[in-house]
């Protein structure tokens, strides 16, 4: 049962919380907490934990990949994982698994998510684009919206599936996380690792935004190579939670993804009960504005790797799972050049998504919210206008806005479910962007 929060009152403890929210800094550091001191015992697994916890370990990787690779956290908590009733099978409603998909070529744009049903909450909000591989695999990724307008009441997810990185658009986000508590507001990400139980609660009337799901190995901050040091995104700027734990003894149920399928049990208890934990496999919150960009300083245009704050490797050194850009603003002082984005075909598939839109005149991307999609090898570049505004520009330094942007590449091409194929959001006329080019060529 969900019961919505949409009055003040309500909402107030949540607000309250998240502005007194404090943070553990550092991306892929072995952070360490305790919400009561002296709960981290001095040995992972000793026999009487302090203050009659149990010992627990989650693992996000295999136990004897590399140092640098492995992802795994202790936790102290009051009950054991394992007490828990069967899990059945839920239907999904929107949010859907990747069985029922099917390709399209033609470039694609998806409106903003209509506004949801009174008492829907992050989970029952969600809206499956389509995705890639197999999740069964651990291999691929599902592409989502959100919209919501109430608190998940009593309520606890976790994906067995993927590592979920969630994009606020509209309305900031209390997650309450087995590690503790983050805030998330548009303009920043949440990146909640495989198998980690988590609430959202809505700090304002609605929220909307962007979910990716990865199926793949964790995402990481791409390596700087020949940039040395410092630039792109800070592993500092990352905030991981803190211990906060609940100890309540009351129906809560836990919804679980596991194979593309929602399971779900019921709990008399609540799951998100650790009171200390240390370890890597935790959650994440980044402000996308702290992101460095790198590009070109003397002659043509820089490739979007260097606009990447998270990637999914593969096996393939250089090839990703999924990658995640956010461009937001640059400035463009390269001579003798065309400066955007050249007309292109890539291998990869990307994904663009809305958090604020460009004040700049003849923006390609659509309301916050939308979805635009090029699927590998389709052409795309700049629309009539644009080029012939680049062709004919006076290169001097230009500031380019483009308000902000979420970008998701992936190496393979998406699938589409059918609800975002026979959606009446999906834009019938949007090819008509790229007719009417000026015939330039003056050769015989």
């Amino acid at each position: 049962m969900v019961t919505s929060l949409s009055e003040d009152s309500q909402r107030e403890p949540a607000r309250t919380t998240a502005e007194s929210l404090v943070y553990s800094h550092g991306f892929g550091n072995l952070h360490s907490s305790e919400a009561i001191p002296g709960a981290l015992p001095s040995i992972h697994s000793p026999q009487r934990p302090p203050f009659g916890l149990y010992t627990e370990q989650i693992t996000g990787s295999a136990f004897t990949e590399p140092r640098l690779l492995n992802r795994h956290s202790w936790m102290y908590r009051i009950r054991p994982s394992v007490q828990h009733p069967a899990f059945h099978r839920v239907g999904g409603g929107t949010f859907l698994g990747l069985t029922d998909t099917r390709f399209e070529m033609n470039r694609c744009r998806w409106a903003p998510l209509p506004d949801p049903p009174r008492g829907t909450d992050f989970i029952t909000g969600i809206w499956t684009l389509g995705g890639t591989g197999d999740p069964a695999q651990r291999r691929g990724a599902a592409f989502h919206l959100y919209a919501a307008n109430a608190s998940m009441k009593d309520k606890v997810f976790s994906n067995s599936d993927a590592e979920m990185l969630i994009t606020p658009v509209q309305g900031a986000l209390l997650l309450r996380t087995e590690f503790g508590l983050l805030r998330a507001k548009p303009g920043e990400i949440a990146l909640v690792p495989r198998g980690v139980r988590f609430r959202v609660e809505l700090l304002d009337d609605t929220a909307t935004g962007y979910v990716a799901e990865n199926f793949g190995r964790p995402m990481v901050i791409p390596e700087l190579g020949p940039l040395g040091a410092n630039g792109m995104a800070d592993p500092k700027d990352f905030r991981a939670p803190v211990a906060a734990y609940e100890d309540k003894e009351s129906r809560v149920e836990v919804v679980v993804k596991f194979c593309g399928e929602l399971w779900s049990a019921e709990y008399d208890h609540s799951p998100l009960d650790v009171v200390a934990w240390h370890g890597n496999h935790v959650p994440y919150v980044y402000d996308l504005y702290r992101f460095q960009t790198v590009g070109t300083l003397t002659y043509d245009h820089t490739d979007p790797s260097a606009y990447v704050i998270l990637t999914s490797p593969t096996d393939t050194i250089g090839v990703p799972n999924i990658d995640f850009m956010a461009p937001s603003w640059w400035w463009f002082v390269a001579e003798r050049s065309y400066r955007p984005q050249y007309f292109h075909r890539n291998i990869s598939t990307e994904l663009y998504g809305v958090i604020k839109p460009s004040p700049m005149e003849g923006a390609l991307f659509g309301k916050p919210g939308s979805v635009t999609v090029q699927n590998m090898m389709t052409p795309h570049g700049q629309t009539p206008a644009q080029d012939r505004f680049t062709s004919e520009a006076d290169l001097v330094p230009q500031r380019v806005d483009l308000g902000l942007l979420c970008v998701y590449e992936t190496f393979n091409p998406i699938k589409y479910t059918a609800q975002a194929l026979t959606s009446g959001r999906l834009d019938p006329d949007y090819e008509q962007q790229w007719q009417g080019y000026d015939r330039r060529f003056t050769g015989r």
